[in-house]
């Protein structure tokens, strides 16, 4: 078996991009999904004060899941090529 501290120093890079590709595919899906509901192009930002505290509140909040999901999505498929590639599991 391999020193775990190695194998998570080796899977570093592949986190790395996976965290900036993962940020960049939730963005895309929190905005799509945000344009079905609402109608809006943008979500609403909490310095707005055109909108009201629920509508802020909500856009955070789906915002929030959209992006934690997306985040275990690309983890998980990352660290699953990870071991396909190596035989190893990062995450231990």
């Amino acid at each position: 078996m391999t020193d775990n501290k190695a194998v998570k120093l080796a899977y570093r890079p592949f986190g790395l991009f996976g965290g900036i590709a993962g940020g960049l595919i939730a963005g895309a899906v929190f905005k799509q999904v945000w344009r079905r509901i609402s109608n809006e192009d943008d979500a609403p930002d909490a310095l707005q004060s055109e909108y009201p505290w629920r509508e802020v509140l909500l856009a955070a909040a789906l915002q929030g899941a959209v992006y934690a999901v997306v985040k275990a999505a690309v983890d998980r498929g990352g660290a699953k090529a990870f071991e396909r590639w190596t035989g190893e599991w990062p995450g231990n």
